[in-house]
C-alpha cells in the first residue's frame, strides 16, 4: 500500500485573477521509497508539497496518507496527522535558540504527548547519536554549524516515528560536503528503516541519486523517471 497518494490535485490562485497553479497532479510514494520533485522556480513543486503535507487545504482532488483520506478533515485532525505521521526538514532548520539541542529534538514528541519525557529524552539522544551530533546535545542551536543544525532538524523530524519524511530544499542552505552528508542520511533511512521520503529540490545531483524523480513544469507532472 502507498504511504502517500494524491490524485487529481488542482490548485488555483485568485490574485488578481483566477489562475491554475496545479493541474490534475497525481503522485504516490511507497514505503522505503526516496522520491525527489524537481522543476524550475514557479513550476508548482513547493505549492504541491504544502498540499501533500496538509498545510494547504484549499485544493481540488484527493489526498490519502497511510490509507486514510485526509481531504476534508478538520484542521485539528490535520494538525495531529502532521505531528504524528509526517516529519519535516526545511531549507532553514527552524530550531529554537531558547532551548538546547536535546529539547529541540524532543519538542514534537512533547506536543504529541504519547510518550513520557524520559522515553523521549532517550529517543532523542539515540537519534542524535545516529546522526553524529550527540556531543552537541546540550548546546544551543546558535553554537552549531549549518550542517550540524540540519542533522538536528532531521533528528527532530524523526522523533515521532513518522511514516513519511518531507523535505523542502533540505540541502539548499548547505555546502557540497554537508549536502552529501544529508543525502547519505536520507538514503540510510530508506534502506535501513524503510522510511518513505519526499523531497523538493533544485539540486539535480541530489535528485538523480534518489529512487525516483518527478519532474514538474507549469503546474503539471511532465516526467517521472
Amino acid at each position: 500500500m502507498d504511504v502517500l497518494k494524491a490524485t487529481g490535485i488542482r490548485k488555483y490562485f485568485f490574485d488578481p485573477v483566477k489562475f491554475e497553479v496545479l493541474s490534475d497532479v497525481a503522485i504516490a510514494v511507497e514505503p522505503g521509497e526516496f522520491v525527489s520533485i524537481v522543476g524550475k522556480s514557479g513550476c508548482g513543486k513547493s505549492t504541491l508539497l504544502y498540499i501533500l503535507s496538509t498545510m494547504d487545504t484549499d485544493y481540488e482532488g484527493n489526498l490519502t496518507l497511510d490509507g486514510t483520506l485526509l481531504t476534508g478533515q478538520t484542521p485539528e485532525h490535520l494538525a495531529w496527522v502532521r505531528n504524528k505521521k509526517i516529519g519535516f526538514v526545511f531549507q532553514f532548520h527552524y530550531l529554537l535558540d531558547e532551548f538546547n539541542v536535546l529539547k529541540n529534538v524532543m519538542l514534537p514528541g512533547l506536543k504529541l504527548d504519547e510518550k513520557s519525557k524520559e522515553e523521549l529524552e532517550h529517543k532523542a539522544e539515540e537519534h542524535l547519536k545516529t546522526l553524529g551530533v550527540a556531543d552537541q546535545m546540550l548546546k544551543r542551536p546558535s553554537q552549531l554549524s549549518g550542517g550540524q543544525k540540519q542533522r538536528v532538524a532531521i533528528a527532530r523530524a524523526l522523533i515521532n516515528d513518522p511514516i513519511i519524511l518531507m523535505g523542502d530544499e533540505p540541502t539548499g542552505n548547505l555546502d557540497k560536503k554537508n549536502s552529501e552528508l544529508v543525502f547519505d542520511i536520507f538514503k540510510d533511512l530508506t534502506k535501513e528503516k524503510k522510511q518513505a521520503l519526499l523531497v523538493v529540490t533544485h539540486d539535480m545531483d541530489f535528485a538523480q541519486r534518489s529512487d525516483r524523480i518527478v519532474e514538474m513544469a507549469d503546474g503539471k507532472v511532465v516526467k517521472v523517471v
